[in-house]
C-alpha cells in the first residue's frame, strides 16, 4: 500500500521524531510512505479561535495537496488533526460558500486516518511486539486525547497496541478521560487555567506510579511535558516524568531501542517555519 504522510504543525515543528517513528512502523509492515510536499495546517488552530474566513485558504492548500498526491490512504500521528479535517474543513469551505472545495474536504477526510486506526482497522495490527517488533522495557500511563475520544472515538486501540509491546509496564492512569489542558489557543488565552488543569493531570500520572506518560497527540505531551519540567524547575517532583508518543513506542524494537533515560531534547528545526525538510528527514532516515 502506498501511504501518505500527513505530518501535521506539531509533529513537523517540535516532534519530527514522531513523524519519522511513523514511517519505520509502515515500512516495517512493507507499505510505502509518501510525504506529499506543499503541506500544511490542518487550519483546527484558526477555526477553533474563530478565523472562519483565514482557515478557507489553509483549508484550499491541504485538500489542493492531497487531492493531487498519488496514495491509497493518508495517516497522521494526531488524533486531532485528523479530526479537524472531517469535523472542521468541510464547514470552513461551505461556511465560505465553496461547495466544491467542502465536497474534495469530505474525499480526503475518508481517505486519512490516525495512526492506530491505520494499524488496527486496515493493517491488521492486533500483537506490536509480534508484528512491528516493538519493545519497550518501561513503566507507561496512557493519556487518551480529548478529540481522539470524542470526534474520532477511537475507543481502546491505542491502548490496546500499548499492552501488546514487549516487556512494557503499562499503568492506568487515574480519570484517564480528562483533558489535558492544552486545547490549542486556549491555552495561549486562559493560561492560568489551562496550567491548572494541566497540574491536575500530572498529579494523576504521578498516582499511577508510571515514569513516562504516552498519548496519540504530540500536541498535549507538548502541554504535559512543559508541566512536568515546570514541576521539575520548582523541585516539586522527587522523580523526573517525561512524555513519549505512541508512533516512538511502537517503533522501539530491541535492535534500536528509544533512549527515555535523562532530560529529553526537543528536535526543534534551525528555523522557524513549520513544514521545514520534513521529506528531507524522512530520506535521511532511510539511508
Amino acid at each position: 500500500m502506498r501511504i501518505a504522510l500527513f505530518a501535521t504543525c506539531i509533529v513537523d515543528a517540535m516532534y519530527p521524531k514522531v513523524a519519522l517513528a511513523t514511517v519505520r512502523i509502515l515500512e516495517r509492515l512493507g507499505h510505502e510512505v509518501v510525504f506529499p510536499p506543499g503541506q500544511g495546517c490542518c487550519s483546527q488552530m484558526h477555526v477553533n479561535s474563530g478565523y472562519v474566513e483565514d482557515a478557507l485558504p489553509v483549508v484550499r492548500n491541504h485538500v489542493r495537496t492531497f487531492m493531487e498526491a498519488d496514495y491509497d490512504l493518508a495517516v497522521a500521528p494526531s488524533g486531532s488533526c485528523v479530526a479537524s479535517l472531517g469535523h472542521q474543513q468541510p464547514d470552513v469551505a461551505r461556511s465560505c460558500g465553496d461547495e466544491g472545495l467542502a465536497r474534495d474536504a469530505e474525499v480526503v477526510a475518508s481517505r486519512t486516518l490516525e495512526l492506530s486506526q491505520l494499524l488496527t482497522d486496515v493493517l491488521g495490527v492486533t500483537d506490536a511486539a509480534a508484528q512491528l517488533g516493538s519493545w519497550f522495557p518501561h513503566t507507561v500511563t496512557y493519556h487518551p486525547s480529548c478529540h481522539g475520544m470524542r470526534l474520532l472515538r477511537l475507543g481502546s486501540r491505542q491502548e490496546d497496541l500499548l499492552r501488546t509491546v514487549a516487556d512494557i509496564d503499562l499503568r492506568p492512569l487515574p480519570d484517564a478521560e480528562e483533558c489535558c489542558g492544552f486545547g490549542g489557543t486556549f491555552a495561549l488565552k486562559n493560561p492560568d487555567v489551562s496550567a491548572a488543569i494541566a497540574e491536575e493531570k500530572i498529579e494523576k500520572v504521578t498516582a499511577s506510579g508510571a515514569s513516562l506518560c504516552t498519548g496519540g497527540d504530540a500536541s498535549c505531551l507538548l502541554h504535559l511535558d512543559g508541566a512536568m519540567h515546570r514541576r521539575e524547575a520548582r523541585g516539586q517532583d522527587g522523580r523526573p516524568l517525561r512524555t513519549v508518543h505512541l508512533a516512538e513506542i511502537l517503533a522501539a524494537t530491541r535492535e534500536n531501542p528509544l533512549e527515555v533515560d535523562g532530560p529529553v531534547e526537543l528536535s526543534i528545526p534551525a528555523s522557524a517555519g513549520v513544514r521545514r525538510g520534513l521529506s528531507a528527514r524522512v530520506q535521511e532516515a532511510r539511508r
